[in-house]
């Protein structure tokens, strides 16, 4: 047994001191450090007779979390087996110790996928904002023109129409509706 946990100890250790270089020096994203191979739920939709507790577990599943469960695994096996326990001992030991390097690990990589950003822009969050035309907007919706507005901490210029008058460049307008991809907008009366 003690073969089987220096085994697990120096592969999943050998992975995690791995996978810590690649996060370290590729970093700036020459290369593809990331060594997940994440399951989701998404992944599973044609298995209409996946219970939720199996996609669930498919959810915690990367290779980071078996990295830790190996090492733990391991370590936990041989510290045990130093401390002169008995093996069925050894054994609840390190597969709880592996199980709870598992699931932290799990649900760290879970709480650190949540805090990515797509970055899109929604158009629609700018009704009733104000923003200034950038580029002439045509008057009765004959064509576009371009607008310049703050949206989701960033500054952005869109496509614009207006279905009255048409609208210099330089005035400042309110946007009444988007379509998602242009803004229908009128000049703020001051």
């Amino acid at each position: 047994m003690e073969t089987i946990y220096f085994y697990c100890a120096i592969i999943g250790g050998s992975l995690l001191v791995l996978q810590l270089l690649l996060l370290l020096f590729a970093a700036d994203g020459s290369a593809d450090a990331d060594m997940d191979f994440e399951v989701g739920a998404a992944d599973i939709d044609d298995f209409a007779e996946a219970s939720s507790a199996s996609e669930s577990f498919l959810k915690l599943l990367s290779l980071k979390a078996i990295v830790a469960f190996l090492t733990f695994f391991g370590l936990a096996g041989l510290a045990s087996l130093r401390a002169e326990l008995t093996s069925n001992t050894t054994l609840i030991i390190s597969a709880l110790s592996g199980l709870s390097g598992f699931f932290i690990v799990a649900y760290l990589m879970i709480g650190l996928s949540k805090l990515q950003s797509r970055g899109n822009l929604d158009l629609r969050r700018a009704i009733g904002m104000q923003g200034r035309v950038y580029v002439r907007v045509p008057g009765e919706s004959k064509g576009a023109g371009r607008v310049h507005i703050a949206l989701q901490g960033r500054r952005i210029e869109c496509k614009a129409i207006t279905a009255g008058s048409e609208i210099k460049a330089g005035t400042q307008i309110k946007v009444l509706n988007s379509d998602g991809e242009s803004l229908e907008v009128a000049p703020v009366q001051s």
